[in-house]
């Protein structure tokens, strides 16, 4: 017996002639399912948008701390976006054979089930994808207020207020068209490299005029401790996370065979190269103090090097954030929206908007979640919790990959990489697992806490049969997805119909 709500989204009706019909609410000459808008240029931007966030314009300089000299810093970006690279690859080749949205959550439920892949949704949901988002927001909205208060701290409500702003009209862009949340992200990938090409310009024209002070013992008093050099490289890893980006949203990529490894093909480089000419500019223009000291390196630089134009650096991290948040809901909303119509979230998450194939519910909550955090005052620290859980979840994405070898070798393949790239990844992702935990133990551990107390929602809303679950959950499924339906203006999706009917015939 199919569950109410099921009912509800599948009402039939009597036509003219008398014949039954489903009723989905709209005029469906087409499927009712999210539709393959996003081009190559617009997985090139998502990637990048993503991974080119305030960080580097903010504070680069964790890296620099670590490794205690510009030589061996520049070396260790240059093995980040390296080692980037290669996961990037990887999940290239699981995105092209695992055809589902929902990224790391889709391929560890493919290769090791239900369980690990909802303590890694549950993660996501209750620390990782709100405190991102709610810092980027933060930031942002630092950003714009910092220029009416330049000589004192930003009023803590108007910083709020507008990071709630930016928060709610990105919400609302990709809840009305797919298209717009692209555009939006195209404008402004475009903007913050820009502004970055201008830094590194400015470096440039430093070296040329033989400005290279800085720069002439590049390696002098570099780090020798391996543990020094572990963190700089785990500092730089992580400026380099959101190359999965775009896997979030596989089943909207136009030729995703071809678009999805392309795109990771050209963004991966551009990145890299990005990151190290802009750390190069920063250390011919400012000393080691002067970087180590700033609160926002590339504003510093601003201040140092562009004059009457210094104002250009603030605009530029306002936007870089807004262009990262707006590429955070659109990857975060997509795995609610899989992990709902996997039956690890309300069923609610897992509906589409008719006429605008958008999921808004998803949309809807994962922007409300994003707010409520905003309520947290500290909550930079929050970003503490869920390093560790990060890299154990992309390192079992990609230990997933070896696993599907072995366990489904004919499965299609459009991309193969060699096993040597996953194993070695494994090897770098259990490293990324033991830093946090040497590091900053207590923190750590209590990111573990966070992931394992979804361990009795599983048993209560995944594990045990519908029947069998508290009537009131029951209740509570049913209702909030009827006037979701109705107040959304939104049905099933044709890939989760078909899943039901499959399931039903396989009973």
């Amino acid at each position: 017996m199919p569950a109410p709500w099921r009912i509800c989204c599948n009402k039939k009706s009597k036509t003219k002639n008398g014949k039954a019909e489903t009723d989905i609410m709209a005029d469906t000459s087409g499927k009712i399912q999210m539709k393959k808008e996003i081009t190559l240029l617009n997985g090139v931007s998502l990637i990048v948008g993503n991974m080119i966030g305030s960080g580097i314009f903010v504070s680069p300089r964790g890296v620099l701390m670590y490794s205690a000299s510009y030589g061996l810093s520049l070396v260790i970006w240059a093995l980040g976006g390296m080692f980037s690279l290669i996961g990037a690859l990887c999940y290239a080749e699981l995105g092209a054979s695992i055809v589902k949205s929902g990224g790391s959550y889709a391929y560890i439920l493919e290769a090791f089930g239900a369980f690990v892949a909802f303590i890694r949704l549950w993660s996501s949901f209750l620390i990782i994808e709100p405190t991102t988002q709610a810092v980027i927001a933060i930031t942002f909205g630092n950003y714009i207020v910092q220029p009416i208060f330049p000589h004192c701290e930003p009023p803590y409500d108007a910083v709020r207020l507008i990071a709630a702003a930016c928060i709610c009209s990105l919400t609302f862009i990709n809840c009305v068209n797919v298209k717009w949340g692209t555009r939006v992200q195209d404008v402004f990938t475009y903007a913050k490299v820009m502004a970055l090409i201008l830094v590194i310009a400015v470096g440039l024209y430093k070296i040329g005029k033989g400005e290279t002070e800085n720069l002439r013992a590049p390696f002098q008093g570099s780090a020798t401790n391996p543990g020094m050099i572990a963190l700089a490289l785990y500092s730089a890893l992580f400026s380099y996370s959101g190359w999965d980006t775009l896997n979030y949203v596989t089943e909207e990529i136009q030729n995703p065979d071809r678009n999805l490894p392309l795109s990771i093909a050209i963004s991966m480089p551009i990145v890299t190269v990005i990151y190290l000419l802009t750390n190069i500019a920063y250390y011919v223009v400012l000393d080691m103090t002067a970087l180590l000291t700033s609160d926002a390196v590339a504003v510093t630089f601003g201040s140092e090097t562009l004059s009457y134009a210094k104002w250009i650096i603030p605009i530029a991290v306002a936007m870089s954030c807004y262009s990262g948040l707006n590429s955070s809901i659109i990857a975060a909303s997509r795995l609610f929206y899989v992990g709902a119509r996997e039956g690890h979230l309300p069923d609610s998450l897992s509906l589409i908007h008719v006429k605008r194939f958008t999921p808004v519910p998803a949309l809807l909550f994962n922007g409300l979640i994003t707010l409520l955090y905003l309520l947290v005052e500290d909550v930079f620290l929050l970003i503490n919790y869920y390093c560790f859980n990060y890299w154990l979840f992309v390192g079992l994405s990609i230990a997933g990959l070896i696993y599907l070898r072995y366990t489904q070798p004919h499965r299609p393949r459009p991309i193969k990489l060699n096993l040597f790239f996953p194993i070695v990844y494994c090897l770098c992702s259990l490293f990324l697992v033991i830093v946090p935990l040497y590091s900053d133990t207590i923190n750590s551990l209590i990111g573990v806490g966070i992931a394992l107390s979804g361990i009795p929602a599983y048993y209560l809303g995944v594990y045990l049969p519908f029947e069998k679950r508290p009537k009131c959950l029951q209740w509570l499924s049913a209702t909030t997805t009827k006037y979701v339906q109705m107040l959304f203006y939104c049905a099933l999706s044709d890939l989760d119909i078909d899943m039901e009917c499959t399931a039903a015939k396989s009973k």
